[in-house]
């Protein structure tokens, strides 16, 4: 076994590094480059190991790595098959049997569902699922309805910027996003749902302080002032708001029709397989 390990490592280094040697011609396209026993691999396995804009030195490398990979793939698999009892090769043939099965039954249902089902699913719909499953739809997450501004203290139009953000008008709001460039973190649409951690990651305030309604606080540190107004707030274990909750319940729509349409499919096959005399029940 010694000599045959030093037989193919020899072997393998030389055909290795002779590969990038020869010419590209069909003559050396089924080149033998290291056996394992019977098992033989050959130059034109190795055609999509290599990337391409590789240095001769590291193709060299990762073809040897390959061929080594392959060797002991071989041999392992030799002593499991002289290893393995009969139970053993029954077994794993059946699971192979009910895998094959198994991709090419999800694969045609797939291409069912992308060439069949409808979907499109309107507003009217999803706020009727909604309404019927609202205590589904607890948070797990507190959830802020915020806008908020950082920029830095060395800022020259900070009086200006304050009071833009304490304004409710929708002028003032506007005026700041023209000057968002001069902002590190902004969010002056507070009109959508916010995950509270979301913004910890951008904020110094604590959880707390963040989970009370307010009109206006700030901060100011070596990094710069922050301003935070906060226009609502849920906690944990009330019901998600729809708008927030909206892209699951289209998934969860989504679902519920693709498995009602593959049952649909498979009674339809049943039905026609009784009527064509195809299957019988005794």
């Amino acid at each position: 076994m010694r000599k045959f390990t030093m037989f193919f490592l020899l072997f393998a280094t030389l055909t290795s590094c002779n590969y990038f040697q020869l010419e590209e011609k069909e003559s050396v396209a089924s080149e033998i480059i290291a056996i394992v026993n019977t098992e033989k691999l050959f130059r034109t396995d190795l055609k999509d190991v290599l990337p391409n804009n590789i240095s001769k030195e590291d193709s060299i490398v990762l073809v040897k790595g390959y061929i080594n990979d392959w060797a002991i793939k071989q041999l392992l698999l030799k002593k499991a098959e002289a290893n393995s009892s009969l139970e053993d090769v029954d077994e794993i043939n059946t699971l192979v049997k009910d895998y094959k099965e198994s991709l090419l039954i999800n694969s045609y249902k797939e291409r069912l569902i992308k060439q069949q089902l409808d979907t499109v699913i309107n507003e009217d719909e999803i706020e009727t699922f909604y309404t019927e499953n609202r205590e589904n739809f607890k948070l797990n997450t507190e959830l802020l309805k915020i806008k908020y501004l950082h920029f830095d203290n060395n800022i020259i139009n900070k009086k200006e910027f304050i009071s833009l953000f304490k304004s409710d008008d929708i002028e003032d709001i506007e005026a700041l996003e023209k000057q968002q460039l001069s902002f590190k973190y902004y969010q002056f649409n507070d009109s959508i749902w916010t995950q509270v951690d979301k913004v910890l990651l951008k904020l110094p305030f604590s959880k707390e302080n963040l989970l009370k309604k307010t009109k206006f606080i700030q901060k100011q540190d070596s990094l710069g002032l922050y301003l935070v107004a906060i226009k609502d707030v849920l906690v944990r274990n009330d019901i998600a708001p729809l708008s927030y909750i909206k892209p699951t319940i289209k998934q969860m729509i989504l679902h519920k029709r693709k498995i009602e349409f593959i049952r649909e499919i498979e009674k339809i096959l049943v039905k026609d397989a009784t009527k064509n005399n195809n299957f019988k029940e005794y």
